[in-house]
């Protein structure tokens, strides 16, 4: 007697067990912005009643907590799709077009040994940022050919 085991049928529990499992960290995420929240409210109001909301560099870092709540959704929203099987390159590609915005927006030329050094990073943010956004926008264009397709 043989036995006949199906690889569909195996790994059948794994895939669901990934499934769960991208939930959860779903939910940990939900969390983190929820904690994110709080911190960049606690951090408007330090910004207010100490009076230096109009200090550039504390500006700067409140936005900078802003762009990485704006990260942490997109990365829930990435397992969310993931784990309802949905396209999930358009949103990871978003999300890696808030974290370069994020890094230019905090970049400063004087952290780097040399002007050159600095220079270097800022062009190569630029490419990085050039190449996301053709990248997105190949991403949404196949994806509207696709379901233009299928209607």
């Amino acid at each position: 007697m043989m036995i006949s085991l199906d690889p569909a049928r195996a790994t059948e529990p794994s895939a669901v067990a990934m499934q769960w499992l991208v939930l959860a960290v779903a939910y940990f995420t939900l969390g983190l912005f929820l904690i994110g929240v709080f911190d960049l409210l606690l951090g408007l109001w330090e910004l207010i009643t100490s009076g230096t909301f109009t200090d550039p560099a504390a500006v700067v870092g409140l936005l900078n907590s802003v762009l990485l709540l704006l990260i942490i959704v997109e990365v829930h929203r990435t397992l969310i799709a993931y784990a309802r099987d949905e396209p999930v390159v358009r949103i990871v590609v978003g999300a890696a077009i808030i974290a370069v915005a994020r890094e230019i927006i905090g970049f400063r030329i004087g952290e780097f040994e040399t002007i050159t050094d600095g220079l270097i990073a800022a062009g190569g943010f630029g490419i990085l940022l050039v190449g996301l956004g053709v990248a997105y926008f190949v991403v949404r264009y196949t994806e509207s050919q696709l379901e233009y397709s299928d209607s």
